[in-house]
């Protein structure tokens, strides 16, 4: 029953740190319209997602600053190893409510800009790495998302993530474009209209 409670209070309180980092960067701005996240799993928690009112573009357009990301078989890459390729990189993490709330949508996302050459990546910050990632997306039935891990939050922090989740929108010469702090329907009409915009 005592975990029963400190669990339920966990969730409350990984929700509201969600929609206070979704909220920052935007002063004065009304609250977002938000959509309902959909559920692989009665059981998960459910937060709200909205629309892309918070989207940050990033003019000019800017290079990130070095930091390598590591993919399932444990090789590491940088951005430029994706030259060529748009991307939508998600810092995220399983214990995360925001981040895990939006995975269903980043999914949706992914299978819809696939085939304009343009490559969803969920990085989780998970400290026991890919076998953690793979559990949570079997559990949750969590499908068409690629396995990626940002080890110990390094390109976030080199990246100047304030939080997560943080999505950012880098074009096809590896530069961002715009970035998302909270978690966002990606899978709707204007999040992959935008994103193919921006991408170019």
């Amino acid at each position: 029953m005592r975990q029963e409670v400190r669990r339920r209070a966990l969730v409350s309180i990984g929700a509201t740190a969600g929609w206070t980092l979704a909220g920052a960067g935007r002063p004065g701005k009304p609250a977002a319209q938000t959509t309902p996240a959909p559920e692989a799993d009665p059981a998960r928690p459910s937060i709200a997602l909205r629309g892309l009112e918070a989207l940050q573009p990033t003019d000019p357009p800017a290079t990130l600053p070095p930091a390598a990301l590591v993919d399932a078989a444990g090789t590491a890459h940088d951005i430029a190893d994706f030259a060529g390729t748009g991307l939508v990189i998600n810092l995220w993490a399983t214990w995360c409510v925001p981040c895990v709330a939006e995975l269903p949508a980043l999914a949706g996302l992914a299978a819809r800009v696939q085939p304009a050459g343009i490559l969803v990546i969920p990085a989780s910050s998970d400290r026991g790495g890919a076998p953690v990632v793979v559990a949570y997306y079997r559990k949750h039935g969590i499908e068409g998302l690629p396995v990626w891990l940002d080890p110990r939050g390094a390109a976030a922090r080199a990246w100047g993530a304030r939080g997560i989740p943080t999505t950012l929108i880098l074009d096809r010469q590896g530069r961002e474009r715009a970035r998302l702090e909270g978690a966002a329907d990606w899978a709707s009409e204007a999040a992959v209209a935008e994103i193919r915009r921006l991408v170019g």
